[in-house]
This record gives C-alpha cells, sequence and structure tokens, in this order.
C-alpha cells in the first residue's frame, strides 16, 4: 500500500514538475519540500490538501487509502 510520501513524489514526477515548482505551490522552500518526499518531515495536513486540489486527486488517493484516482471534491 502506498502512503502519501510515495504519492507526492509519484504525482510530481508523472507531471514533470520539479521539486521547486511544488515547493513554490504550497509555499515552502524546496529543502522542505524535499525533506517532504523522502519522509524526514511530515508534511502538515493543510498542506497535503492543497497539493490534493493542485493535482485533482482525493485525499484517499494522496494518503495511500485507495488506489482509485478520484477529483479532488469541489464545493
Amino acid at each position: 500500500m502506498a502512503n502519501y510520501v510515495d504519492r507526492i513524489s509519484e504525482l510530481r514526477e508523472d507531471h514533470d514538475y520539479k521539486q521547486k515548482e511544488i515547493a513554490d505551490v504550497i509555499n515552502v522552500a524546496q529543502t522542505t519540500y524535499s525533506d517532504y518526499e523522502r519522509g524526514i518531515v511530515r508534511i502538515p495536513v493543510e498542506y497535503l490538501i492543497r497539493l490534493a486540489e493542485f493535482y485533482n486527486v482525493d485525499m484517499n488517493y494522496l494518503c495511500g487509502v485507495s488506489n482509485i484516482k478520484r477529483p479532488f471534491p469541489r464545493n
């Protein structure tokens, strides 16, 4: 089963983004984002939500609860 560390890296690579680009999306330093991807630092929930919205995937997929990519829920 995948976890968010696997998923955020996989999604970034699938979309051909650099770590710096995604770090800018969630407003953190590239080194901090790198630590998130390597599992050194836990990513705050609000950043997971921003990433799920950015990649248009639901939190269940992003966090590894589901392997089905459903779109991010919109109000």
